[in-house]
């Protein structure tokens, strides 16, 4: 039963459903002007597929630290200790790799800035 609910006509809908369809079987946009596709990643957009924070040893690892850390923590949360810095991180939601860093960090040091935090977690920037 038909309800009228519909936005397209029943010819519109199976045309659009026509077009779709080698879209689907191919797995790859099929139409001929280019402008109707999205635009493909570029060689020096950044790696989203391992996450927010890098791994351990990976080259601009401080840099990308660096740049979650102030990210989540902002400039209103120094100066702090490593328990506030943990309870800013969890409130903020920040990513586990995020707290896991943050749980290396020396308990019995008031860190100032960012800096001094990625410091503490002996990541130096690359030359």
């Amino acid at each position: 039963m038909q309800r009228g609910s519909d936005r397209l006509s029943v010819h519109k809908d199976d045309e659009m459903k026509h077009e779709l369809q080698g879209l689907i079987r191919s797995g790859h946009p099929t139409r001929a002007e280019e402008w109707h596709d999205p635009e493909p990643a570029a060689d020096d957009d950044p790696d989203v597929a391992l996450g927010p924070v890098p791994a351990r040893g990976t080259t601009g690892e401080a840099e990308a630290v660096r740049f979650e850390f102030a990210r989540r923590l902002g400039r209103t949360s120094f100066p702090a200790d490593r328990e506030e810095l943990l309870r800013v991180l969890e409130d903020r939601h920040a990513p586990d790799g995020l707290i896991a860093l943050a749980e290396e960090l020396p308990a019995d040091r008031t860190f100032h800035t960012v800096q001094e935090v990625v410091s503490a977690l002996g990541l130096r920037p690359s030359t």
